[in-house]
């Protein structure tokens, strides 16, 4: 709804109390935190469904309970034990046409559901073009086919992301024109062989730069054709980065997009990266987000709608302005101070916008020693890795990349109104502003959450960090003077023979 004029007088907890929330992408970062959020803040609510896909032998409740384990939750253990049995899990997948519900927990969540947060998507940028369309744009049809038919719904909230609209300077709060017909890319992905869909991507892609971005815009035309019949919202976030302050400040689970390339950086995997160095970086803590996706359905359950309600529409990206550069240069200091253990050398990434030179470096600093590196491997009879990892890597920076050299604006009223919506009693709670905040003091708190979350490293053998650290500056210093060195012999005897 393009602007809302709720009755603001229930408390954001009192709102979600006896709700029946439908949650999708409840295993990923996003849907992880949300269920803690939720469950700590809002203690009435009556249900969340979780949608799960069965995975490596594990059950969709085994999958459940293993999330439930994770350090996320260690507060929420402590202070709401009895809260996770509110949490159904419903087998799902997002690849299969109507999630591939039973038909069962179809009618169940009919009958019950009022509240649907969408946030199921593969953010991988080099996904086929059927896969993505499968999980990121016939999956958000469905869900909006499920919901037409719940009579109890308040809001239909889908999580999209800030850079759906790649050819816009200025990102304003409204939905834009798709690139496709998302009716046709169905149909298409539905009915083409792989061969004719590869030559198709080719064709899809002179208008996006991956097929994420291509399947999330179309996305967005679904939730809009739909909102006609359905109390709508979009919000777009930027690149979702470690939370800033709930349920811990640090909080990370995964190596995606650029916290992988930061984390490998760190490590001394990672010695060159391309991007525009001047670039301002796009993250938002995810803690932030997921404020804001509580209180936007908050906001659209308690509006009336009216006869020219349309979708609502919320762009979160960052509040905190700094480029890459600066970026990189905080992160280094930090690093300094708390390390990663087993670091492979002297962590210190070059930036450069040079194509060419970013193509040299990159064999020179990645390929070659990642060569040296897995043949010491297999001659000591160990699985070589590293190249492997370096490929992986270097698709992740090429991906990246395209978002440092691509950089827009965006439009925040609706943003800045939905934040002053937020009576006083709830700001503390709800509150995604976080423009006060110290930018260096979160950046280490990152790092210690990669540490601690994604690496396993304890810190108490900081000690250890440091030692090997110097071990490893001092090898380096040795290493690059020795070649120095040689370099300087061999122009010194080509000079002294002519």
């Amino acid at each position: 709804m393009s602007k809302m004029t709720p009755d603001s007088s229930k408390s954001i907890p009192t709102f979600y109390a006896g709700q029946s929330i439908l949650l999708t992408g409840a295993t990923g970062f996003m849907g992880k935190v949300f269920i803690e959020k939720v469950l700590r803040t809002c203690s009435d609510v009556r249900e969340i469904f979780l949608v799960i896909r069965p995975k490596k032998g594990l059950s969709v409740n085994q999958r459940l309970e293993k999330i439930l384990h994770l350090p996320l939750y260690e507060r929420l253990r402590n202070e709401r034990p009895f809260s996770f049995q509110k949490l159904i899990p419903i087998s799902g997948d997002a690849t299969e046409k109507g999630f591939g519900l039973s038909a069962s927990d179809r009618q169940m969540l009919i009958e019950r559901v009022t509240i649907i947060v969408h946030g199921s998507a593969s953010v991988r940028f080099n996904n086929t073009l059927q896969f993505a369309i499968f999980t990121n744009t016939r999956a958000t049809r469905d869900i909006c086919i499920l919901a037409q038919n719940m009579k109890n719904l308040l809001a239909v909230v889908h999580i999209s992301t800030a850079f759906a609209h790649v050819n816009e300077s200025i990102v304003e709060e409204k939905v834009y024109p798709s690139i496709a017909d998302w009716r046709k890319m169905i149909t298409i992905a539905e009915s083409l062989d792989e061969h004719t869909l590869n030559i198709f991507t080719a064709k899809c892609l002179e208008y996006a730069p991956n097929t994420y971005i291509f399947t999330k815009n179309l996305s967005e035309r679904i939730i809009l054709d739909y909102s006609s019949s359905l109390p709508c919202a979009i919000i777009r976030p930027s690149s979702v980065s470690p939370s800033i302050k709930e349920p811990m400040p640090g909080w990370i689970d995964n190596l995606y997009g650029p916290i992988g390339l930061y984390v490998g950086g760190g490590k001394g995997i990672v010695r060159i990266g391309h991007c525009k160095k001047s670039t301002t970086e796009n993250n938002v803590p995810v803690d932030a987000v997921i404020n804001a996706i509580l209180v936007t359905t908050w906001k659209l359950g308690l509006t009336s709608p009216t006869a020219d309600s349309t979708v609502f529409v919320l762009n979160f990206s960052s509040q905190k302005s700094f480029s890459f550069k600066n970026s990189m240069n905080i992160l280094s200091s930090i690093i300094k101070e708390t390390p990663f253990e087993k670091t492979l050398w002297v962590p210190n990434t070059i930036l450069t916008d040079n194509l060419l030179i970013f193509y040299v470096l990159t064999i020179l600093l990645h390929i070659l020693p990642a060569i040296i590196f897995d043949s010491v491997l297999y001659v000591s009879g160990r699985r070589p890795m590293l190249l492997k990892l370096m490929r992986r890597l270097y698709v992740a920076n090429r991906a990246v990349s395209y978002f440092s050299f691509h950089e827009r604006k965006f439009d925040h009223e609706n943003r800045l109104n939905l934040l002053n919506s937020i009576s006083p009693n709830d700001l503390e709670e709800f509150s995604f502003d976080y423009t006060s905040s110290d930018i260096r003091e979160y950046c280490r708190h990152c790092v210690i959450g990669a540490k601690q979350f994604i690496l396993h490293e304890d810190m108490n053998r900081l000690d250890i960090a440091h030692a090997h650290r110097k071990r490893i500056y001092l090898f380096a210093t040795i290493f690059e003077t020795t070649i120095l060195i040689g370099l300087l012999w061999i122009i010194y005897k080509y000079m002294y023979s002519l």
